[in-house]
Protein backbone atom coordinates (compact mmCIF):
# COMPACT_ATOMS: atom_id res chain seq x y z
CA UNK A 1 0.00 0.00 0.00
CA UNK A 2 1.02 3.59 -0.54
CA UNK A 3 0.57 4.41 2.91
CA UNK A 4 2.65 1.17 4.06
CA UNK A 5 5.76 2.39 1.85
CA UNK A 6 6.18 6.20 3.39
CA UNK A 7 5.95 4.41 6.60
CA UNK A 8 8.97 2.23 5.86
CA UNK A 9 10.68 4.88 3.64
CA UNK A 10 14.17 5.85 5.73
CA UNK A 11 15.43 9.15 6.44
CA UNK A 12 17.46 10.52 4.12
CA UNK A 13 21.10 10.30 5.57
CA UNK A 14 21.61 13.93 6.55
CA UNK A 15 18.83 13.97 8.70
CA UNK A 16 19.84 10.79 10.56
CA UNK A 17 21.10 12.05 14.18
CA UNK A 18 23.67 9.91 16.48
CA UNK A 19 24.76 10.08 19.76
CA UNK A 20 27.26 12.47 18.67
CA UNK A 21 24.89 14.56 16.63
CA UNK A 22 22.36 15.17 19.42
CA UNK A 23 23.45 17.80 21.84
CA UNK A 24 22.01 15.97 24.67
CA UNK A 25 23.65 12.98 23.43
CA UNK A 26 20.61 10.75 23.09
CA UNK A 27 20.57 7.69 20.60
CA UNK A 28 18.11 7.53 17.14
CA UNK A 29 15.49 6.09 19.57
CA UNK A 30 15.67 8.69 22.36
CA UNK A 31 17.35 6.41 24.71
CA UNK A 32 19.84 7.79 26.92
CA UNK A 33 23.86 6.43 26.17
CA UNK A 34 25.39 3.98 28.47
CA UNK A 35 27.11 5.73 31.54
CA UNK A 36 30.30 5.47 30.24
CA UNK A 37 29.37 7.83 26.97
CA UNK A 38 27.92 10.33 29.18
CA UNK A 39 30.41 10.24 31.77
CA UNK A 40 32.83 11.16 28.73
CA UNK A 41 30.44 13.85 27.54
CA UNK A 42 30.98 15.78 30.79
CA UNK A 43 27.62 14.50 32.30
CA UNK A 44 27.05 13.27 35.73
CA UNK A 45 25.70 9.72 35.75
CA UNK A 46 22.28 9.25 37.79
CA UNK A 47 22.56 6.27 39.83
CA UNK A 48 26.38 5.84 40.96
CA UNK A 49 27.42 9.46 41.62
CA UNK A 50 23.87 10.50 43.59
CA UNK A 51 23.82 8.70 46.60
CA UNK A 52 19.87 9.41 46.77
CA UNK A 53 19.30 7.78 43.26
CA UNK A 54 21.85 4.91 44.79
CA UNK A 55 19.11 4.31 47.45
CA UNK A 56 16.53 4.37 45.16
CA UNK A 57 15.11 8.11 46.07
CA UNK A 58 15.14 11.40 43.98
CA UNK A 59 18.67 13.02 42.37
CA UNK A 60 18.70 16.07 43.69
CA UNK A 61 18.58 18.85 41.77
CA UNK A 62 21.82 20.60 40.34
CA UNK A 63 23.19 23.75 42.07
CA UNK A 64 21.93 27.04 40.98
CA UNK A 65 24.90 28.71 38.60
CA UNK A 66 25.53 32.68 40.11
CA UNK A 67 28.03 34.50 38.00
CA UNK A 68 31.19 36.24 39.68
CA UNK A 69 30.10 39.01 41.95
CA UNK A 70 26.26 38.61 41.54
CA UNK A 71 24.68 39.60 45.07
CA UNK A 72 23.33 36.14 46.92
CA UNK A 73 19.40 35.46 46.42
CA UNK A 74 18.35 37.41 50.39
CA UNK A 75 20.23 40.30 48.78
CA UNK A 76 18.83 40.82 45.65
CA UNK A 77 16.52 43.50 45.03
CA UNK A 78 12.48 43.12 46.44
CA UNK A 79 9.86 43.36 43.73
CA UNK A 80 6.68 43.41 45.64
CA UNK A 81 5.75 46.79 47.02
CA UNK A 82 3.54 45.68 49.62
CA UNK A 83 6.47 44.26 50.98
CA UNK A 84 8.58 47.31 50.57
CA UNK A 85 6.82 49.01 52.74
CA UNK A 86 5.58 46.39 55.15
CA UNK A 87 9.01 46.16 57.32
CA UNK A 88 8.97 50.02 57.90
CA UNK A 89 8.56 51.32 61.44
CA UNK A 90 6.47 54.19 61.01
CA UNK A 91 8.00 57.24 63.48
CA UNK A 92 7.20 60.71 63.63
CA UNK A 93 10.12 61.92 62.74
CA UNK A 94 12.81 61.35 60.81
CA UNK A 95 15.57 59.37 62.46
CA UNK A 96 18.52 61.91 62.13
CA UNK A 97 21.48 59.85 64.31
CA UNK A 98 24.63 58.71 63.26
CA UNK A 99 24.56 54.89 61.83
CA UNK A 100 21.08 55.02 61.35
CA UNK A 101 19.47 52.73 58.57
CA UNK A 102 16.56 54.60 56.59
CA UNK A 103 14.66 53.29 53.88
CA UNK A 104 13.93 55.83 51.38
CA UNK A 105 11.93 56.48 48.00
CA UNK A 106 13.89 58.71 45.73
CA UNK A 107 12.60 61.58 44.13
CA UNK A 108 15.46 63.19 42.33
CA UNK A 109 19.42 62.21 42.12
CA UNK A 110 21.70 65.20 41.11
CA UNK A 111 25.29 64.74 41.80
CA UNK A 112 24.97 67.77 44.57
CA UNK A 113 22.81 65.33 46.87
CA UNK A 114 20.04 63.22 46.42
CA UNK A 115 16.32 64.24 47.66
CA UNK A 116 13.92 61.29 48.85
CA UNK A 117 11.22 60.67 51.10
CA UNK A 118 11.55 58.57 54.18
CA UNK A 119 9.56 55.84 54.19
CA UNK A 120 9.46 55.20 57.76
CA UNK A 121 7.95 58.93 59.03
CA UNK A 122 6.97 60.56 55.60
CA UNK A 123 9.57 63.45 56.11
CA UNK A 124 11.72 64.65 53.08
CA UNK A 125 15.28 64.33 53.29
CA UNK A 126 18.32 65.32 51.20
CA UNK A 127 21.55 63.13 51.25
CA UNK A 128 24.86 63.96 50.51
CA UNK A 129 26.36 60.51 48.64
CA UNK A 130 29.53 60.12 48.12
CA UNK A 131 29.75 58.59 44.83
CA UNK A 132 32.84 57.20 43.49
CA UNK A 133 35.54 58.52 41.15
CA UNK A 134 33.72 58.70 37.79
CA UNK A 135 30.84 56.86 38.13
CA UNK A 136 27.50 59.21 37.92
CA UNK A 137 24.43 59.27 40.19
CA UNK A 138 22.11 56.29 39.02
CA UNK A 139 19.40 57.04 41.08
CA UNK A 140 15.97 56.87 39.31
CA UNK A 141 12.47 58.96 40.73
CA UNK A 142 10.36 55.90 42.32
CA UNK A 143 13.24 54.05 43.39
CA UNK A 144 13.69 52.16 46.85
CA UNK A 145 16.74 52.28 48.32
CA UNK A 146 17.93 51.81 51.75
CA UNK A 147 21.29 54.09 52.88
CA UNK A 148 23.24 54.11 56.59
CA UNK A 149 23.73 57.89 57.91
CA UNK A 150 27.23 58.64 58.83
CA UNK A 151 28.59 59.01 62.23
CA UNK A 152 28.55 62.39 61.93
CA UNK A 153 25.36 62.70 59.69
CA UNK A 154 26.36 66.55 59.34
CA UNK A 155 22.70 67.95 60.21
CA UNK A 156 24.31 71.64 60.84
CA UNK A 157 23.26 73.18 57.39
CA UNK A 158 21.25 76.25 58.24
CA UNK A 159 20.67 76.51 54.66
CA UNK A 160 19.28 72.93 54.50
CA UNK A 161 18.19 71.50 57.44
CA UNK A 162 17.10 68.26 55.69
CA UNK A 163 20.36 67.47 54.50
CA UNK A 164 22.45 64.33 56.14
CA UNK A 165 25.64 62.86 54.95
CA UNK A 166 25.66 58.77 53.93
CA UNK A 167 28.51 56.22 54.71
CA UNK A 168 28.03 54.97 50.81
CA UNK A 169 25.79 54.56 47.50
CA UNK A 170 22.47 53.41 48.66
CA UNK A 171 21.71 50.23 47.69
CA UNK A 172 18.89 49.55 45.77
CA UNK A 173 15.92 47.33 47.29
CA UNK A 174 12.97 47.39 44.65
CA UNK A 175 10.61 50.42 42.88
CA UNK A 176 7.22 51.67 43.45
CA UNK A 177 4.48 52.61 41.63
CA UNK A 178 0.90 53.44 41.25
CA UNK A 179 -1.67 54.19 43.79
CA UNK A 180 1.42 53.70 47.35
CA UNK A 181 3.42 56.44 45.13
CA UNK A 182 0.36 58.95 44.49
CA UNK A 183 -0.27 58.27 48.58
CA UNK A 184 2.78 58.89 49.38
CA UNK A 185 3.71 62.15 46.98
CA UNK A 186 0.21 63.87 48.01
CA UNK A 187 1.05 63.58 51.67
CA UNK A 188 4.11 65.22 51.49
CA UNK A 189 3.39 67.76 48.49
CA UNK A 190 3.69 71.62 50.00
CA UNK A 191 0.30 73.35 50.19
CA UNK A 192 -0.81 76.74 48.60
CA UNK A 193 0.24 79.23 51.29
CA UNK A 194 2.90 81.67 50.95
CA UNK A 195 5.59 82.17 48.81
CA UNK A 196 8.05 79.02 47.71
CA UNK A 197 10.19 77.78 50.37
CA UNK A 198 9.38 80.60 52.74
CA UNK A 199 10.54 83.43 50.84
CA UNK A 200 10.36 86.06 47.67
CA UNK A 201 12.39 85.61 44.72
CA UNK A 202 15.30 83.62 43.19
CA UNK A 203 17.60 83.75 45.71
CA UNK A 204 18.62 84.62 49.27
CA UNK A 205 22.02 85.64 50.88
CA UNK A 206 23.09 82.35 53.17
CA UNK A 207 23.40 84.08 56.12
CA UNK A 208 19.52 84.59 55.68
CA UNK A 209 19.17 81.45 56.96
CA UNK A 210 18.85 79.42 60.53
CA UNK A 211 17.41 76.47 59.64
CA UNK A 212 14.20 77.15 59.71
CA UNK A 213 12.82 77.26 56.78
CA UNK A 214 12.92 74.55 54.03
CA UNK A 215 15.48 73.85 51.88
CA UNK A 216 12.71 71.45 49.59
CA UNK A 217 9.21 71.17 48.17
CA UNK A 218 7.39 69.54 46.52
CA UNK A 219 4.82 71.33 44.68
CA UNK A 220 1.62 70.95 42.43
CA UNK A 221 1.69 74.19 40.33
CA UNK A 222 -1.27 76.22 39.44
CA UNK A 223 -0.39 76.77 36.17
CA UNK A 224 1.88 74.72 33.43
CA UNK A 225 4.85 73.55 33.42
CA UNK A 226 6.44 74.98 30.73
CA UNK A 227 9.98 73.97 29.50
CA UNK A 228 12.06 76.81 27.74
CA UNK A 229 15.55 76.45 26.39
CA UNK A 230 17.62 79.36 27.08
CA UNK A 231 20.30 80.04 24.03
CA UNK A 232 22.45 82.55 26.91
CA UNK A 233 24.37 79.80 28.50
CA UNK A 234 22.20 76.71 26.63
CA UNK A 235 20.17 76.06 30.16
CA UNK A 236 16.63 74.45 30.48
CA UNK A 237 14.21 76.49 32.55
CA UNK A 238 10.96 75.79 33.97
CA UNK A 239 8.33 78.58 33.84
CA UNK A 240 5.15 77.81 35.96
CA UNK A 241 2.35 79.54 38.17
CA UNK A 242 2.62 79.50 42.22
CA UNK A 243 -0.74 81.28 43.14
CA UNK A 244 -0.18 84.95 41.97
CA UNK A 245 3.28 84.33 41.09
CA UNK A 246 5.10 83.75 37.77
CA UNK A 247 7.77 81.96 38.57
CA UNK A 248 11.12 80.94 36.19
CA UNK A 249 13.82 78.37 37.95
CA UNK A 250 16.53 77.03 36.23
CA UNK A 251 16.00 72.81 35.96
CA UNK A 252 18.70 69.98 36.95
CA UNK A 253 16.55 67.23 36.36
CA UNK A 254 18.74 65.24 33.75
CA UNK A 255 15.58 63.76 32.27
CA UNK A 256 13.14 67.01 31.67
CA UNK A 257 16.80 68.56 29.83
CA UNK A 258 17.10 65.25 28.00
CA UNK A 259 13.17 65.83 26.47
CA UNK A 260 13.99 69.57 25.71
CA UNK A 261 16.62 68.37 24.08
CA UNK A 262 15.38 65.34 21.92
CA UNK A 263 12.38 67.51 20.75
CA UNK A 264 14.32 69.91 19.05
CA UNK A 265 12.41 73.01 19.73
CA UNK A 266 12.39 76.12 21.61
CA UNK A 267 9.87 75.06 24.40
CA UNK A 268 7.44 72.64 25.30
CA UNK A 269 4.10 72.61 27.39
CA UNK A 270 1.04 70.92 27.63
CA UNK A 271 0.77 67.33 25.62
CA UNK A 272 3.85 68.29 23.69
CA UNK A 273 5.80 68.56 27.09
CA UNK A 274 3.98 65.04 28.06
CA UNK A 275 4.99 63.00 24.76
CA UNK A 276 8.59 64.10 25.42
CA UNK A 277 8.38 63.22 29.13
CA UNK A 278 6.86 59.82 28.49
CA UNK A 279 4.27 60.91 31.12
CA UNK A 280 1.22 63.51 31.86
CA UNK A 281 3.66 66.23 34.50
CA UNK A 282 2.14 66.81 37.71
CA UNK A 283 4.56 67.73 40.59
CA UNK A 284 8.00 69.62 40.34
CA UNK A 285 10.67 69.49 42.95
CA UNK A 286 11.71 72.67 43.94
CA UNK A 287 14.91 72.91 46.19
CA UNK A 288 17.99 75.00 47.36
CA UNK A 289 21.34 75.28 45.93
CA UNK A 290 24.75 75.12 48.05
CA UNK A 291 25.48 78.60 48.46
CA UNK A 292 26.97 80.02 45.19
CA UNK A 293 28.76 83.42 45.45
CA UNK A 294 26.95 83.41 48.73
CA UNK A 295 23.37 83.23 48.21
CA UNK A 296 21.38 79.98 47.31
CA UNK A 297 19.16 79.80 44.86
CA UNK A 298 16.11 78.23 44.15
CA UNK A 299 15.96 75.45 41.44
CA UNK A 300 14.12 72.58 39.68
CA UNK A 301 15.43 69.05 40.57
CA UNK A 302 12.42 67.16 39.55
CA UNK A 303 9.73 66.88 37.31
CA UNK A 304 7.37 64.05 38.17
CA UNK A 305 4.17 62.38 37.08
CA UNK A 306 1.06 62.25 39.78
CA UNK A 307 2.24 58.39 40.87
Amino acid sequence: MPGTRRQRRRAPAHARKTPRDDPRGLSPTGAWPPVGERRALGEVAVGAADPRAAAGGEPTAPAEHVPPGAPPRDARPVRSGRALLRDVAHRDRALMVGGAQLRLLVLACTPEDSTAVDLASGSLLRLRIPWPAGHEPDLSPFDVVEATLADDPECDDLAKPEAATVVAPPRHVGSLKGRRVRAILARVAATHDGPLLGFVGPSAPYWDFHGLRPSVALIHPTRGPQLMHRHADGSTWVRFGWERDDVWLPVEDPRAVRALAASRRERLTGKQLATALGFSPHYLLVALTSPRAGHCYKICQGVLPKG
